[in-house]
């Protein structure tokens, strides 16, 4: 029986803090109406209204705020500009991401950013390019994508400093699991205006419910 104990208990030692103490959260997050016609695929756009930048139909980012470190690298993310759209037309990186550009209509783009948390431009590029024009975002904050030819194409990148992110359905619901216990913030960036946030205290192997009203 010792000897059981002491199997186990190195089995334990060389796991990760973060697979013993897993904890999880789900819920829903109240988002604006929406007055998009439902489809059997939705299209996400990024739309204006009163300076206020956000998705159509609406989505939420939830995600676990704090300092967490970060990993030794992380997977290159992509972007693609498609049916003179960004799609996804938001994407949430952790920060020090590598995201790629490419361009799979037939016809030239060009991407660009003032943004104060990336400020770059890729000029203008062929269908197809090699290497695939990238950037790499490593400053937290939100990034609006433009294209100086076609002006009605908007994509948003929002950088986080946590690696515990998730988009929610267009209902609103979420899950993030996978992550550590303790006492965190729990956060849920409804538009370029609003962010929600809910203090949450979680419990390796539990999972806790949380709705943004």
């Amino acid at each position: 029986m010792q000897w059981c104990w002491l199997v186990s208990f190195a089995i334990c030692a060389l796991l990760p803090t973060s697979v013993l103490a897993e904890a999880a959260v789900e819920g829903r997050v109240e988002l604006p109406k929406s007055h998009s016609a439902p489809v059997v695929v939705q299209r996400y756009e990024i739309i204006t209204k009163g300076g206020v930048l956000s998705t159509s139909p609406p989505v939420a980012v939830v995600y676990l705020d704090g300092p967490f470190s970060k990993p030794k690298s992380l997977p290159t993310k992509q972007v693609a500009q498609k049916d003179l759209a960004f799609l996804p037309s938001l994407l949430p990186v952790q920060a020090g991401t590598k995201v790629e550009f490419p361009n799979l209509d037939d016809t030239y783009h060009s991407i660009f950013s003032y943004s104060p948390a990336k400020r770059f431009d890729l000029g203008r590029y062929r269908p197809e390019e090699k290497p695939i024009p990238s950037e790499v975002f490593d400053r937290p904050g939100l990034v609006t994508l433009r294209c100086d030819i076609h002006e009605h194409m908007r994509g948003l990148i929002l950088v986080l400093s946590t690696p515990y992110f998730v988009v929610t359905d267009a209902e609103g619901q979420f899950r993030l699991s996978g992550l550590p216990s303790g006492p965190h913030t729990l956060k849920a960036w409804i538009d370029s205006k609003t962010t929600r946030e809910h203090p949450v205290e979680l419990k390796g192997g539990g999972t806790l419910h949380v709705d943004f009203p």
